[in-house]
């Protein structure tokens, strides 16, 4: 019995001897952190690798710390990492060094770069890490929220429609209002063909003193565009691709047959066939399910002379409304070689393959519109006629209105675009401060347009006996370079002077033809079968030439100043050249002896600027001329050819439209860098706007194009990041806001322009006025509806004790308040987590969609709304009695608060792989899923509050009617580095 307590005893010795040899390593590490000046750093985050232990160090720079036999990493915001090593140590004091890239971070500028703490000038940059897991469609809209000043709204919906962006508010009411994208170089106004995946960094020149360098196309901003590059001694190959799925966010509640039946009677007695009781809703025939994917592969490396970045992606987005639908392939290649210690050349290349289908909206549902007449068809119809004749079933009180499935798919059309875009560039080193380049462009589109329209299904078909339409156009850009840099630093004095100029030259011409009258067969489909076959054509070119400089000094990186100036000529003005000078200047007070105390700023420069830019975007390249179109005539024997007509009138004095920009501003770092503020604050005055003049009715031509405007935009914007936590998880905010005013400040010749047609009452709803915002929404004052006769009442605005034109007045205004973006990410050992949200307030949408279905007026399906309608005398209420066409003259009855905040994307990630997984062939490997659009607060009661059914016009704005709405979706993606 003895000898088992011993064993026992014995074994229990043994244990605890063993469990110390295990357990034992453990041990206790503690020491200071401090900074290269001696300094310690309170709040490093203090971690053993591989594991969620760790401590952040207290006000005095110490820690704490118990390990086993784990690396010790100490990081801090804004200096570099480290990882030591502690074995056979209990004490480990560690000295961080500032992480001079994070300090010195390189942003792109006209013709050259800066590292960002030296900037003057109003730069805003979204980065590599912003646009990544968002599953872009277009490189416009990751610049969306992102930007402070830099407002984007997509108009439409429908698959591969552009984007209006608006650089600190909209300057021109006829040219063009789209910020100048430069894209490695090469200027350009169409992004289509850019695959957001290939963009490392988008650089937003906001005011004039940043964007000078581009003159005459740099009155509403610049952005340049930077695609990957090769790097030096590293390859990889990278696989991305994501699937997702959409739908409509909302619909819209509208009247079902016997509804309908009740109200027809009111307005059409005995219209309505009684036994009509079937019913169809039309909304859910026309939004379906949408689809989107995308697959890109890349290869990137370098081995010190030779880098390579080679990429082919597909994107497919298939829309909720059928056909519409967008399809891209493109494939970028881009290459540097440097040859010799003092020569480098340079290529950058991108292919693209656009295959578009066009769902028809922003018309009502009599003239081809899909979303209104989803909304008006009788819900008593069906898709196809039930006697088998293969007919779309038309409106039996409208024979000529198609229901939306014949609008839909009765057509057969498709556009193709392919284009190949891109420079060559050498860079000579002729002295160790001086450097030549040469920069040669090309840019060839050519775009092909086929519809055809058989002459059986559809009622319009029918009538034309088939119609046959084909647009073929080719548009051609060169341009050429020179540019020389010289770079010299005396002491604590910096300077960096750039001069060069350059040859830009458009040339396009289109073939357009249709044909009606097709044989029976509708298996022929060539144009050229049809008995009536017209056509045209056209060729149009532009040249401009620029000679352009800039010096940059600073002293010891405390005070700068940067001056520059572009001499433009262009060929489409009669006064074709014009001087575009900027200057900035930046202080750098954190610098100064006196802020020295001030240990909570790490970085303060406030800065200014004054300069000039021009504008020749959107200009008809021919408008100082006359011009004389040509008509065909009846043949004559013998040949006396065409008739020929003056259509426009030219004009020996058309001038630049000048836009001259004031800017003040700081950038402030502190507590560490974990916080940023940049504030700026401007004044943009534009001077000579074009527009066509009335000139007197009784002349041929009634407009002239002239300068004849002014306009003015002020506003403040400011950006904040802060890093809210940096422990074993991260949090990270960037919030950005921005405010704007915009007015027109003059008109000559001319008091007033009205603009925004609105099909439905035949009357304008846009003003172009002295002292107003452009856009604004013009129309009636309503006073609700007259409880004794059931009309709407209008306000007498001009008290002349009688309804009148006189009594309309400015009901709205589109142009937000303010526009906000706000970005969180957090991440935790694999996972990452952001969401963004995108906002506007303040803005006012003329819902004329609301007209059709709240009208009463004809044969239209209407909303639920018109169920509460006045039926008799004493009846209290907002919509008024059928029938009357004037209760739908443009008012504020239909003015809606357009203000809406929108979830635009949130996403979840998850890091599969690393280099450290052991699978060697594999480097990072992830997955994500996002969600699109999932939450929109609004007040708006359309499909959605941001949209304009006249595009990305700067005079008719905030307008809704019939728009294909966005959608929201979900998709989930996989990146993959091998």
């Amino acid at each position: 019995m003895n000898k088992k307590y011993a064993l026992l005893i014995l074994s229990i010795l043994f244990i605890f001897l063993f469990a110390g040899n295990i357990f034992g390593q453990s041990r206790k590490v503690s020491g200071t952190v401090k900074d290269i000046a001696g300094s310690p750093l309170p709040g490093v985050n203090v971690q053993l690798v591989g594991t969620l232990t760790g401590t952040t160090t207290d006000f005095n720079g110490k820690y704490e710390l118990v390990i086993d036999k784990e690396l010790i990493k100490f990081s801090y915001i804004g200096y570099i990492e480290q990882i030591i090593n502690p074995t056979g140590k209990s004490i480990v004091d560690v000295t961080l060094v500032e992480d001079i890239e994070l300090l010195d971070e390189i942003v792109v500028v006209g013709y050259g770069t800066q590292k960002k703490k030296d900037l003057t000038t109003a730069v805003a940059v979204v980065d590599e890490k912003s646009l990544k897991d968002r599953p872009l469609i277009s490189a416009a809209e990751g610049l969306q929220g992102k930007a402070a000043g830099v407002q984007v709204v997509q108009t439409s919906g429908k698959p591969g429609s552009q984007l209006s962006v608006r650089v600190r508010g909209t300057t021109s009411a006829l040219a063009g209002n789209e910020p100048l994208y430069v894209v490695d170089g090469f200027p350009t106004t169409d992004i289509r063909g850019i695959n957001p995946s290939d963009i490392v960094s988008m650089s937003v020149l906001k005011d004039a003193s940043s964007s000078a360098i581009y003159g005459a196309r740099a009155a509403n901003g610049v952005v340049i565009i930077t695609t990957r590059r090769g790097d030096d001694n590293k390859s990889s190959i990278r696989y991305n691709a994501y699937y997702g799925m959409s739908n409509i966010r909302k619909t819209i509640d509208v009247l079902n047959t016997k509804q309908y039946r009740d109200l027809m009677e009111e307005i059409i007695p005995g219209g309505l066939d009684p036994s009509q009781t079937a019913f169809n809703n039309w909304q859910d025939q026309v939004f379906g399910t949408g689809s989107t994917q995308s697959h890109q592969l890349s290869v990137s490396g370098g081995n010190g002379k030779m880098k390579h970045f080679i990429s082919m992606a597909y994107l497919s987005d298939q829309g909720i409304v059928k056909p519409a639908r967008f399809d891209r392939i493109s494939s970028r290649i881009n290459l540097d070689n440097e040859v010799t210690d003092w020569m480098k050349f340079s290529a950058s290349i991108n292919l693209m393959n656009l295959n578009t289908k066009d769902t028809p909206d922003n018309a009502s549902s009599g003239r081809g519109g899909v979303i209104m007449s989803a909304l008006n068809t009788p819900p008593f119809l069906n898709v196809y006629k039930d006697d088998g004749s293969g007919w779309y079933d038309p409106n039996p009180f409208q024979p000529s209105w198609e229901n939306p499935i014949a609008y839909m798919e009765g057509p057969d059309q498709q556009s193709i675009d392919n284009q190949i875009f891109g420079n060559f560039a050498a860079d000579i080193k002729l002295h160790k401060n001086l450097v030549f380049r040469s920069n040669f462009g090309l840019d060839f589109l050519s775009h092909q347009w086929d519809y055809y329209l058989d002459p059986v299904r559809t009622t319009y078909g029918r009538n034309n006996n088939g119609i046959g339409r084909s647009d073929k156009q080719n548009h051609t850009t060169f341009l050429w370079e020179n540019t020389l840099t010289y770079n010299q630093s005396f002491g604590n004095h910096n300077l960096n002077a750039m001069g060069g100029s350059s040859i830009q030259r458009y040339k396009g011409n289109q073939t357009y033809i249709e044909g009606t009258d097709f044989p029976a067969d509708v298996t022929v489909t060539t144009i050229n079968a049809a008995n009536n076959v017209t056509g045209s054509t056209w060729i149009n070119e532009w040249a401009l030439a620029s000679f352009f400089g800039r010096a940059a000094y600073d002293y010891n990186g405390r005070y700068y100043l940067t001056m520059s100036m572009r001499y433009d000529g262009s060929s489409k003005l009669a006064n074709q050249w014009g001087f575009m000078p900027s200057f900035s200047a930046g202080w750098r007070i954190s610098s100064e002896s006196f802020m020295k105390d001030l240990t909570f700023i790490n970085d303060l420069k406030i800065r200014g600027g004054w300069g000039k830019n021009g504008n020749q975007e959107g200009i008809p390249n021919y408008a100082r001329y006359g011009l004389v179109q040509y008509y065909r005539t009846e043949t004559t024997n013998p040949l006396s050819g065409p008739s020929a007509a003056q259509v426009s009138y030219g004009n020996p004095d058309l001038r630049w439209e000048t836009t001259t920009q004031s800017n003040i501003g700081f950038d402030l770092s502190m507590l560490n860098y974990r916080v940023t503020v940049n504030f700026d604050a401007y004044i943009k005055r534009t001077e000579d706007v074009l527009l066509n003049v009335q000139l007197s009715s009784s002349l041929p031509i009634t407009t002239i194009m002239t300068n004849a405007g002014s306009t003015e935009n002020k506003g403040v914007e400011f950006n904040i990041n802060t890093v809210n936590v940096d422990k074993d998880w991260k949090w990270t905010t960037d919030f950005n806001m921005s405010f704007n005013k915009n007015l027109v400040t003059n008109l000559e010749y001319t008091d007033v322009y009205y603009f925004g047609r609105i099909y439905s009452n035949n009357q304008d709803v846009s003003i172009l006025k002295k002292g107003l915002p452009l856009g604004s929404l013009f129309g009636y004052v309503s006073d609700g509806v007259d409880p004794e006769t059931g009309n709407i009442k209008y306000k007498d605005v001009n008290n002349n004790g009688i309804f009148d034109t006189g009594d309309r007045t400015v009901i709205g205004n589109p142009q937000p308040d303010f526009i906000f973006g706000l970005t969180n990410t957090f991440v935790y050992k694999r996972f990452d987590f952001n969401f963004f949200i995108q906002g506007s307030y303040g803005n006012e949408i003329y819902n004329a969609t609301r007209i059709d279905l709240e009208g009463m007026f004809d044969s239209k399906n209407q909303s639920v709304s018109v169920l509460d309608r006045w039926q008799q005398a004493g009846d209290i209420t907002d919509i008024p009695k059928p029938g009357n066409i004037n209760n739908v003259r443009n008012s504020s009855r239909f003015i809606e608060d357009g203000s809406y905040v929108r979830l635009k994307s949130v996403t979840l990630s998850y890091k599969l792989l690393t280099k450290n997984s052991g699978v060697k062939f594999i480097k990072d490997m992830s997955v994500y899923v996002t969600g699109r659009n999932l939450i929109t607060l609004t007040n708006y009661s359309g499909f959605d509050p941001e949209v304009n059914a006249f595009g990305s016009s700067a005079v008719q704005m905030g307008i809704d009617y019939g728009t294909y709405p966005q959608s929201r979706s979900v998709v989930v993606g996989l990146n993959v580095e091998f």
